[in-house]
């Protein structure tokens, strides 16, 4: 028996058919910005809130954002019939800048949707790939520690999602594999991390921990005491955990700062904690000081520690510490080559309003705006040659091995290694109008009035960005691994370059960070 084919027209009717049920099925939702300005968009019930945002984003010619209703934030791979849209539902696309953070070699990028774009060395955290499908509405990103002449090659990152949940990626030593404790990541509020581990506070007041258990990635020893946490301090290889009484907890590397019971019972009323690489500082509510860690970079404070009172805050080269007191005097302790010895200068520390420091120097800018440095001298601590230019200074930065001041008038003063940013001479005449100046390693990127780009320092690490120099406009901030830099752009876009490996090639992911 042979069946009939069916006629053409009946096929037309068919297809007919089926476009007017997709017509009938169509949603028409209408989405808003913050601004007021709404388009209607139109998608079946069965396509997804991505999509939806998407039309919308292409409609009202923005780049990315999250799609809100009356009762918050949609999820978008859920379907629109999943989360119960009607047609003449409103809601609200909420656009956010783009917000980014480096590890030592590797970017990630947080889009105005709360996805994540990563590049750089894979061994870093340039390649995120494996968790991509859980980087959905990231609120905050943290990276384990960068720090001169790394012992571990490679670094991690991670992201506290809307829910409180973690994701991390990058180097599994480093703390990039965080299988261990996920169940355990609920409720977290913040990160921090040293150099191979992270610990992260939860809503309740505890603390989770994982990564190198050397390095503070395991707080058995000390968990039924960690309640209440309020902050974490981190040094190279410890973690150092101020609870709601004003107390202290360690946990890590003993030597190096992840041991405090020598001084446990002076840790009482702690209002800040600062570190260097191996050791801590804590100034208490009474204005004195209380270190523990390697005694040669500062753990030990026998010799100053009748000089530190009315402490109102302490910096930190690798090895050493520098306290600025109450009445604008300074206290310094550690190892002499980094800054631990400032004898020679002490006559000229007073007034002294902030402390910026390199690898192993202190430059301190006085309440005159003059600016006085000590330590190294090759690494910014000698600035005799520039010292009649060190006039009403209002900030300071620093590379690993130089400084950069930014004057009053918005013009740029360096000293420190030449190679490193010390020698600005070749863009001196353009380093007028600065705002703000950006470091890494060994280079300077500087925003100057107008939102263009000056740079300078070691080239191949990004003091050479005469390749993107057309693209530096408009620019609002600057981000930096060790080796590279990422500026974002008034419209949310971003420019990289430097070392193109660490961060300073984006082009395999240029058409997600043109349009974030």
């Amino acid at each position: 028996m042979h069946l009939k084919k069916p006629s053409r027209v009946f096929k037309w009717h068919c297809e007919a058919v089926r476009a007017r049920r997709c017509r009938i099925m169509s949603l028409a939702i209408e989405v808003s910005l913050l601004s007021g300005r709404t388009v209607s968009v139109e998608a079946r019930p069965d396509e997804s809130v991505e999509t939806l945002a998407g039309r919308a984003q292409e409609s009202l010619a923005v780049g990315r954002g999250r799609l809100f209703s009356s009762r918050g934030v949609l999820n978008g791979e859920a379907t629109l019939e999943e989360c119960k849209l009607q047609s003449g539902d409103t809601l609200t696309l909420q656009m956010s800048g783009v917000r980014v953070r480096g590890t030592g070699r590797a970017f990630a990028a947080i889009l105005g949707d709360g996805s994540i774009v990563t590049w750089g060395a894979a061994a870093y955290g340039g390649n995120s790939s494996a968790v991509k499908d859980q980087l959905q509405d990231v609120r905050q990103i943290q990276t384990s520690k960068a720090f001169a002449a790394p012992r571990v090659h490679g670094s991690a990152f991670a992201a506290i999602l809307g829910d409180g949940s973690v994701v991390t990626w990058g180097n599994s030593h480093c703390g990039g594999d965080s299988s261990a404790v996920q169940a355990q990541l609920k409720g977290v509020q913040q990160i921090q991390a040293t150099e191979t581990a992270f610990a992260a506070i939860r809503d309740d007041g505890s603390v989770v921990t994982w990564g190198s258990s050397r390095c503070g990635g395991d707080s058995c020893a000390v968990q039924d005491q960690l309640k209440d946490v309020r902050q974490i301090h981190a040094a190279r290889t410890a973690f150092a955990a101020v609870l709601g009484d004003g107390s202290v907890v360690t946990w890590g590397y003993a030597q190096f700062g992840g041991d405090s019971s020598a001084v446990h019972g002076q840790l009482k009323d702690v209002k800040h904690v600062q570190a260097d690489d191996m050791a801590f500082a804590a100034i208490l509510g009474d204005g004195s000081a209380v270190t523990w860690g390697e005694s040669r970079c500062g753990g030990d404070r026998s010799a100053v520690k009748d000089q530190l009172k009315d402490v109102l805050q302490i910096q930190a080269t690798r090895m050493a510490f520098a306290a600025i007191l109450g009445d604008g005097s300074v206290v310094t302790w550690g190892n002499s080559h980094c800054g631990g010895d400032s004898s020679a200068v002490q006559g000229q520390l007073k007034g002294v309003q902030q402390i910026q420091a390199t690898e192993t120097a202190f430059a301190a800018i006085r309440d005159d705006g003059s600016v006085v440095t000590w330590g190294e001298s090759r690494c910014g601590g000698e600035s005799r040659a520039v010292q009649g230019q060190l006039t009403d200074v209002q900030q300071i930065q620093a590379t690993e091995k130089a400084f950069a001041a930014i004057l009053g008038d918005g013009s740029v003063v360096t000293w420190g290694f030449a190679e490193g940013g010390g020698d600005s001479c070749v863009v001196q005449g353009q380093l007028k109008g600065v705002q703000h100046i950006q470091a890494n390693h060994a280079a300077f990127a500087a925003i100057l009035g107008d939102g263009s780009v000056v740079t300078w320092g070691y080239a191949p690490f990004g003091g050479d960005s005469s390749a993107v120099q057309s693209q530096l406009k408009d620019v609002q901030l600057i981000q930096a691994t060790r080796m590279a830099f990422a500026a974002i752009l008034g419209h949310g876009s971003l420019v990289t370059w430097g070392f193109a490996e660490c961060g300073g090639d984006s082009s395999a992911v240029h058409d997600l960070l043109m349009n974030p």
